[in-house]
């Protein structure tokens, strides 16, 4: 397969939907709890969740287009300004998965999709207690994308909910001790295995490549 742009514009809408999504590769799984003024909870599988610096500890992710379909989570963040993200367990993805089914705004994913909400130390808004991995943040700017009409979110890390025993000396995260899930595409799920791991990589001390 090689497709030009032209190709790729002329797919059937579908099959270029899951084309593109995947080609990425796999994504985070993640799972964003928020709740409205009201204190109704809703909690959202997404798949964007990015890493944007340390310090501070900045984290984004991207929203669709909220014209048509009504975006909870986005709106709860803006009227809230806090949200959880919590990792999806290996035990959890197909729960995780019918999150993203478009519930009314008085129905929350939590108990529709079988997980448990979690408020810890006065956060403002609700964990997923059956994730090992989450952490809460605070919203602080949004960044509208012209070309599709999506925005991205970006918060501040306030808190690190995660098992003292994942966490080595030099503060990685063992990812595949917790039984984490990734995303390809829109709905095919992955378990997370570690393959290696480097020094940083500096020049002058780069292996030999046959």
């Amino acid at each position: 397969m090689n497709l030009s742009v032209s190709d790729i514009q002329k797919l059937e809408r579908k099959y270029r939907l899951n084309l593109t999504n995947s080609i990425t590769g796999v994504k985070p799984a993640n799972l964003i709890g928020t709740v409205n003024t009201e204190g109704q909870s809703n909690l959202a599988i997404f798949s964007s969740v990015v890493h944007l610096g340390s310090d501070p500890a900045l984290i984004g992710f991207i929203t669709r287009p909220t014209d048509e379909v009504p975006r909870h989570t986005y709106e709860n963040i803006l009227h809230t300004r806090y949200f959880t993200i919590n990792h999806v367990p290996a035990s959890h993805f197909e729960n995780a998965h019918y999150t993203s089914i478009k519930f009314p705004e008085d129905v929350s994913e939590f108990s529709k999709c079988g997980f448990t909400e979690e408020y810890v130390d006065g956060f403002k808004a609700p964990y997923v207690k059956e994730a090992t991995t989450k952490f809460g943040v605070k919203f602080y700017q949004q960044l509208p994308i012209e070309l599709n009409d999506t925005r991205f979110v970006i918060g501040e890390i306030q808190t690190i909910i995660v098992p003292d025993d994942a966490v080595n000396d030099k503060g990685y995260l063992d990812l595949e001790s917790q039984s984490n899930v990734g995303i390809g595409g829109l709905n095919q799920y992955y378990r997370l295995s570690k393959e290696g791991e480097f020094p940083y990589a500096r020049l002058g001390e780069e292996p030999k490549f046959e």
